[in-house]
């Protein structure tokens, strides 16, 4: 595993295994699945309802938990200060661990401030070993930047070869913030494993679309958390180390882009109030 050092000096695997949409029930084997596949950052969210799930399994696998990275992160709901500050304890006892190595606001709504400074007390009194943010547009993500204490150490956004984000991504390098892509093969949509710029490039390296994406993601300098609830997946998503795209290879890719959302816009009232009247 490759690892890659955070504005505040902490190791992050440049390639984590993402629990979302995974029920409670069947998160526990597929996590132990990927840790003894070799993965070892772990990616879950209060609102994904399996944090105990994870606990189960980090606390059930043979790795010791130092070399984890457990990443959770705080739903729109629990908002503001004191509600932030009690659910950051809830996930910490879901979790089973005595500390958690990142947290991140979920959604950039509600309270956010009063979030980001509860996670910013919990960091400061060492439970929390970084923190940071996730779906933020840029123009948040600079407004947060300019006024937290600590600056975010992780924006996790949506960023596949057909939304790159690097308008976002040169932001978040001004500011020292380390850009990670949640959905790196765009949940399958614009039939995305039979891409035929994505399958010629897997072909000439021997490799899959999903490894070529994967790989297109990483030398982008971008962190990446595939889902896959098949242990033949994880290993293959995780065997992306042993090869290295060609420059040309990489600016085909770059054509891919076409710079906006396959799944939802910040921007939209609708998908503003969709988001906020989750989990009420």
């Amino acid at each position: 595993m490759e690892y890659i050092t955070l504005n505040n000096g902490i190791k992050m695997p440049k390639l984590g295994y993402g629990v979302y949409q995974i029920s409670n029930e069947e998160c526990e084997r597929c996590v132990l699945d990927a840790i003894d596949t070799g993965y070892r950052l772990i990616d879950t969210a209060q609102a994904y309802g399996n944090e105990e799930a994870v606990g189960k399994a980090i606390n059930n696998c043979i790795v010791p938990r130092e070399e984890l990275f457990i990443t959770t992160k705080v739903w729109i709901s629990n908002g503001g200060y004191e509600n932030a500050k009690k659910s950051l304890e809830e996930s910490r006892k879901k979790l089973g661990t005595e500390y958690i190595d990142l947290v991140l606001i979920h959604q950039p709504f509600n309270d956010y401030y009063g979030t980001y400074r509860a996670m910013e007390e919990a960091y400061k009194e060492g439970w929390l070993r970084a923190i940071g943010v996730s779906n933020f547009y840029p123009d948040r993500l600079v407004d947060l930047c300019q006024f937290a204490e600590v600056i975010p150490a992780v924006n996790q956004v949506e960023t596949h070869v057909f939304q790159q984000q690097k308008v976002a991504h040169e932001y978040m390098k001004k500011y020292g913030v380390q850009h990670q892509s949640w959905g790196p093969f765009a949940e399958g949509y614009k039939d995305f494993f039979a891409n035929p710029v994505l399958c010629d490039i897997g072909n000439k390296y021997g490799k899959s679309v999903a490894q070529i994406a994967l790989r297109f993601l990483l030398q982008s300098d971008v962190v990446v958390i595939p889902k896959s609830t098949h242990k033949e997946r994880m290993a293959e998503n995780m065997n992306v180390f042993d090869f290295v795209l060609g420059e040309a290879d990489m600016d085909t890719i770059k054509k891919l882009d076409e710079e906006t959302s396959l799944f939802f816009s910040h921007y939209d009232p609708t998908i503003v109030e969709m988001l906020t009247g989750l989990h009420r």
